[in-house]
């Protein structure tokens, strides 16, 4: 007798709209964890104006996009600013740093490393 394996159950994972799960708080930056989903973790920040996230390395590839306001960021020796639907890609231990210009609300996909062949 064989004996049967479960497939995994699949799922769809949703999100109406990305920038109504979060608030602003003053001279405060928030994040939320919105979705773990397969290959990916999504996380939402906000920035009031001046606040800011100094400069860090993250253990995987991350992508980072802006919903409201304006973002200053910086990294591999490079300064860009993004507006509502700009996005960067930092790869797995590049140090970089994220500065609201303005009130800003940004989400951040921190994908899982490939593995190692």
């Amino acid at each position: 007798m064989s004996e049967s394996k479960a497939l995994p159950t699949a799922m769809l994972g949703y999100v109406e709209n990305l920038a109504e799960n979060i608030e602003y708080s003053p001279q405060s930056t928030v994040s939320k964890m919105v979705m773990r989903a397969e290959g990916v973790n999504v996380v939402l920040f906000s920035f009031d104006e001046g606040e800011e996230l100094s400069e860090h390395t993250a253990a995987m590839p991350v992508i980072v996009q802006a919903l409201e306001g304006e973002l200053e960021i910086t990294g591999d020796g490079k300064t860009v600013t993004l507006h509502p639907g700009g996005m960067v890609h930092f790869t797995t231990r590049l140090p970089h740093a994220v500065k609201a210009l303005t009130k800003a609300k940004m989400v951040l996909y921190m994908m899982n490393r490939p593995p190692a062949n």
